[in-house]
């Protein structure tokens, strides 16, 4: 808005006309609309020259000392101060988003800490269950391998429960070793018994235990059975009593052997017999 000491000529021609007419008593108020301007070259050229003479006359004012004092529209102060308003508001919420943004970090933070030690406590959950499940297993294996043999025949056949623990001596030597026990108490005074005492007396000379071979070696042989593994048996014998330095007894066994199974025993196994006689210094 514009201030000046002068009042400034109304313009003689106006664009819209306002007409009153008054009929019977009632007043009617015309208005004609104002066609719409085209704005061609000449209208330019003629809008920059009246913008041209108003820059004039306000440097002529200046110049004269009546300065035009532009005052702000009170529709533009008012939306300065809404914008301001609106500009706090914006300011408010920027800090309350930072605000969230920050204690949504913290958040995340955590949640991956919590996740971190969920995974921690994961891992060492699984590897106690891990221990815990083999050391009962060694708990049951050791019930299992430790326990008194008590008679037992899973087929109910004395031929197949020797097989049957044979090929389990196989595949587990332990465990092979209580299959054949537990045929040798289930079905005693039997060939299956005696075998089984022989197969038993490998499993100890293979674990070391010569002591225990011979036990074995010696209770398949009571009774010096007429059979096809008696003549190997009787050589493994007097291997594990050389062993376990008892050389006499050893040659009292090759002794029994010449006796016994010479005769039907094969060329390696009387080779063998010279060569055990030989260390064991048998006369």
């Amino acid at each position: 808005m514009l201030k000046s000491p002068f009042r400034l000529a109304k313009p003689a021609v106006l664009t819209a006309v306002g007409l009153t007419l008054i009929v019977g008593g009632t007043v009617i108020a015309q208005v004609q609309p104002m066609e719409p301007v085209q704005w061609d070259k000449r209208r330019l050229d003629q809008l920059d020259r009246n913008v041209r003479r108003l820059e004039r006359a306000l440097t002529q004012r200046n110049a004269a000392g009546q300065p035009v004092i532009v005052e702000p529209d009170p529709e533009v102060v008012a939306l300065q101060g809404q914008v301001s308003i609106l500009e706090r508001r914006l300011s408010d919420l920027e800090q309350t988003f930072q605000r969230v943004n920050a204690d949504g970090e913290r958040v995340t933070f955590q949640l991956d800490e919590a996740t971190r030690d969920n995974a921690l406590l994961t891992r060492r959950l699984r590897d106690l269950e891990n221990r815990v499940e083999r050391a009962e297993k060694a708990a049951q294996e050791a019930a299992e391998l430790n326990g008194p043999i008590v008679p037992n025949s899973p087929t109910g056949d004395a031929a197949q429960d020797l097989q049957a623990a044979m090929r389990l001596a196989g595949e587990d030597a332990v465990r092979g070793g209580r299959a054949l026990e537990t045929v040798i108490v289930t079905w005693p005074s039997t060939p299956q018994s005696r075998e089984a005492n022989s197969r038993l007396g490998d499993l100890h000379v293979a674990a070391r235990d010569n002591a225990s071979a011979v036990q074995a070696y010696a209770a398949a042989l009571n009774g010096w059975p007429r059979t096809p593994w008696a003549a190997e048996t009787t050589l493994k014998l007097a291997e594990a009593l050389r062993a376990t330095d008892r050389a006499s007894l050893a040659c009292n066994a090759l002794a029994d052997f010449n006796t016994r199974y010479a005769q039907g025993a094969t060329a390696a196994q009387k080779t063998r017999a010279a060569q055990l006689r030989t260390r064991a210094n048998c006369s």
